[in-house]
């Protein structure tokens, strides 16, 4: 199922843009701006119209770094990047315009038929986004299969916070693709709201300064 991305920080963000096999749209976007109600309704649409490209919607007023990096001056406005590069744009509530755009990019991507290792990243984009807090494991909760596995559980269950699970010894396309997806070569890998945090040593630390009860918080 196609996702339009909502970005939560920078970093995610960078990711996105970096991407280098991928064309992504960019949807800036305010609250305040009517028109941009209407545009975001359209970008959901034409990511289940045409699945092939990336879509995130950035909310100006949450990410001005952002925002001025990318020279956007106004709202509705749509950026379409690949590597960095912004290879499109366009401005305003220009509803056929952007449809027109983003067919011209995804037929330019040559994929009517996903190829397996785009089809195993959309797959992957979809487990880390499965709940806001996403933790790939050994095991099960119930049944952590290594002792790290069990002390991010433990630790989860000590803050009371509620977590989905994907146990990656249960599907090895799943366990070694994500080790490249995330640049993260072990596990447990533990994500909020689809940004990887870290392993358990991370997540320690994060729970002992107060910042991931801070950030989860956030999200509830």
């Amino acid at each position: 199922m196609p996702i339009v991305y909502n970005i939560t920080s920078e970093r995610q963000f960078d990711k996105f843009a970096s991407k280098k096999d991928i064309v992504t749209v960019m949807n800036f976007w305010a609250k305040w701006a009517e028109p941009c109600q209407q545009m975001n309704e359209v970008i959901m649409e034409l990511s289940t119209k045409f699945p092939s490209l990336t879509y995130i919607n950035v909310e100006v007023d949450e990410f001005p770094n952002i925002v001025t990096k990318m020279k956007v001056d106004s709202v509705p406005s749509f950026l379409i990047v690949q590597e960095n590069k912004v290879l499109d744009k366009i401005e305003g509530a220009k509803a056929a315009e952007l449809s027109n755009l983003v067919s011209k990019y995804a037929a330019s991507q040559n994929k009517p038929s996903i190829n397996n290792d785009n089809e195993l990243e959309f797959r992957l984009r979809d487990l880390i986004y499965r709940d806001y807090i996403m933790v790939f494991m050994k095991g099960v909760p119930e049944k952590p299969r290594c002792g790290f596995s069990k002390q991010v559980i433990e630790l989860l269950d000590g803050l009371n916070v509620k977590y989905s699970t994907f146990n990656i010894l249960s599907d090895e396309q799943v366990r070694q693709g994500l080790k490249v997806f995330s640049d993260w070569p072990t596990y447990p890998q533990i994500y909020v709201k689809g940004e990887l945090i870290g392993g358990l040593d991370l997540l320690k630390e994060m729970i002992q300064s107060g910042e991931f009860q801070q950030m989860i918080a956030n999200l509830k």
